[in-house]
């Protein structure tokens, strides 16, 4: 794939894509999101590839947000359409089946916090700066911010940083929930690479569906999201990688999973 906005590398089956924009921080232009959409759709049908690491390039920022010039313009037709355009992309990456991990290097604004919300698990330097300013400009966040704060901090603090538009520290970001680990700067990529290395060797087939029940099962009622765990765990039963699993274990050998 060839790219104006995006890096994309592979070191075995890890695939680190980063947001290459860094004389901007990185901030998402349509043409960019584009780029995102079509990344995520090769990576996602791609099964030599079993874990996606996302960053932006620079020391400054992994994304600071959505472009303020195309924001500037929007109509409510045309600013509807660029919030949905938004959140379907977004989608693609949360849904990616395998895991992609956001490693936030710097800020992580409006777009960038929202980006690295839909992400698997989000790794952030301890110099990273979180957040949603978007009431700054008299705007909310579109693309599906005001719903995954809530769903990954709780109700009040999203509300409160929605509200105030606060710029949080890395290490407030994981006290509440909102990152999965601090790390020091200079060590963000290694650390986020071994994590990225570690779980792509896990069978992809229960990768995927540990993903997806997690995902849709926290949008259904309890009682449901059980029975769909359930049919699951049938279909995960049925893999190759299952029986190779349990063998491996019973022979104390490690597992050789093959997605099938």
């Amino acid at each position: 794939m060839a790219f104006d906005n995006l890096l994309l590398e592979r070191d075995g089956r890890v695939a680190t894509l980063t947001v290459n924009r860094p004389k901007v921080l990185n901030a998402l232009n349509a043409p960019t999101l584009d780029e995102l959409r079509r990344a995520a759709l090769e990576l996602g049908h791609d099964e030599t590839v079993g874990a996606v690491v996302l960053t932006g390039a620079g020391e400054k920022s992994f994304i600071a947000g959505a472009d303020i010039n195309e924001l500037a313009v929007q109509t409510p037709t045309s600013g509807r359409e660029h919030a949905l355009r938004g959140q379907h992309i977004f989608d693609l990456i949360e849904n990616l089946g395998k895991p992609v991990i956001a490693a936030i290097n710097g800020y992580a604004l409006g777009g960038g916090c929202e980006l690295a919300m839909a992400c698997t698990l989000r790794i952030a330097a301890d110099t990273a700066k979180i957040g949603q300013p978007e009431i700054n400009l008299g705007i909310l966040p579109g693309y599906a911010g005001t719903q995954r704060l809530a769903r990954l901090v709780g109700k009040g603090k999203a509300m409160e940083l929605i509200l105030t538009g606060t710029q949080i520290s890395a290490a407030e970001a994981e006290r509440i929930g909102l990152v999965n680990r601090v790390v020091p700067a200079a060590q963000l990529m290694t650390e986020v690479r071994t994590l990225a290395a570690a779980l792509a060797a896990q069978a992809p087939i229960a990768v995927r569906y540990i993903i997806n029940a997690i995902n849709k099962g926290l949008e259904m009622p309890f009682a449901e999201a059980c029975v769909f765990e359930a049919t699951l765990f049938g279909l995960v039963a049925s893999t190759e990688d299952m029986r190779e699993g349990t063998r491996a274990f019973l022979e104390k050998r490690k597992a050789e999973f093959k997605g099938k």
